[in-house]
């Protein structure tokens, strides 16, 4: 049995990494309006709401992803290239992914995340369970770069490169930076050998009434885990936020189709931090994710002008939800 590999690429408590940070949040703290990149709702308590929201009931996305990977695999095992390099973006856990190692039979499973921590057990597991697949963990901030280390890159020459990227993770970026973000991955799939690609799950635009509680639940989950947000801002650059004077607010912006999160004021507050300082009115916000939600034909465009060849694409029959299968060039 091979042993996984590590390559912390963005590791959080290095000089240049930690200025970087400051620098970013500052700028976004004081802005007319404020706003914090989401990638900063995912520290480790952050990552354990988030796979608790996973099983809330009014969050869907997830389990209707997972429905429509089961029930089509097959005939995506069909056009997915067997032996490949698995270049999984946002692992977290890690299952997802897991749940295609039987049908895709990947030669090397490649999880990336902004912490090589959070992914470390899992791998370990992962490894007692398929030996014959060698696995290498990426600490990276794939938002802004997609390179993987060059020995890495060795160790993949010759294999098709298929990129999974699921749970609508796309939908935190705008159509732009998202098209950006494509055109990275489709770069990265473009190095490997024929029949390389990207899977890609996509949630799509549908009522308020159904997205809304989504991003709300009834037991305040998804609060937590946005109010939980502040706890590592003050970690990361020693601001003295109090979550008990903020609230959780989400809703659905139809002309822009992108739900909204946002933590607002309860109450006039001034928030410090070193060499600055913001004063929040009753009401003010600060905006922490975008979820934009997509039609099928509308996504399909994105990709192809991002490089891909026309996807196939598969909904469930609700069509609440889409995963997408895309060769890297036409």
């Amino acid at each position: 049995m091979t042993t996984p590999q590590f390559y912390q690429l963005h590791d959080s408590s290095s000089p240049a990494v930690l200025h970087a940070i400051r620098n970013e949040l500052t700028t976004g703290l004081l802005a007319a309006r404020a706003a914090v990149s989401p990638k900063y709702l995912y520290d480790a308590l952050g990552s354990r709401l988030f796979d608790a929201i996973t099983e809330l009931p009014e969050y869907y996305p997830t389990r209707t992803e997972g429905a429509i990977v089961k029930q089509h695999l097959p005939h995506l095992a069909q056009q997915i290239p067997k032996g490949a390099a698995l270049i999984d973006l946002g692992a977290g856990s890690c299952e997802k992914a897991e749940k295609l190692f039987d049908a895709l039979q990947p030669a090397h499973y490649i999880p990336i995340d902004i912490s090589v921590d959070y992914l470390r057990n899992t791998l370990y597991r992962l490894q007692r369970q398929y030996p014959m697949t060698r696995m290498s963990g990426v600490g990276l901030d794939f938002s802004a770069e997609l390179t993987l280390p060059p020995e890495l890159l060795s160790l993949i020459s010759g294999l098709p490169i298929v990129v999974f990227y699921p749970g609508s993770s796309i939908g935190n970026f705008s159509p732009d930076d998202a098209r950006a973000l494509l055109a990275r991955v489709q770069a990265l799939c473009a190095q490997g050998a024929a029949g390389s690609g990207l899977l890609i799950g996509v949630d799509l635009t549908k009522a308020s009434e159904i997205l809304e509680p989504a991003y709300d639940d009834a037991l305040g989950v998804t609060a937590s885990f946005n109010l939980n947000m502040l706890l590592n801002i003050n970690h990361l650059i020693g601001t003295d936020f109090d979550p008990q004077d903020w609230q959780h607010v989400a809703f659905f912006d139809a002309k822009l189709s992108r739900i909204e999160m946002h933590l607002q004021a309860k109450e006039e507050v001034t928030v410090n931090w070193p060499g600055h300082s913001r004063n929040f009115k009753r009401g003010e916000a600060i905006h922490t994710e975008n979820s934009y939600k997509w039609t099928v034909p509308g996504f399909a465009q994105l990709l192809q002008s991002a490089g891909f060849a026309a996807p196939t694409s598969y909904m469930d029959a609700k069509d609440w939800f889409s995963v997408h299968w895309a060769l890297a060039s036409a």
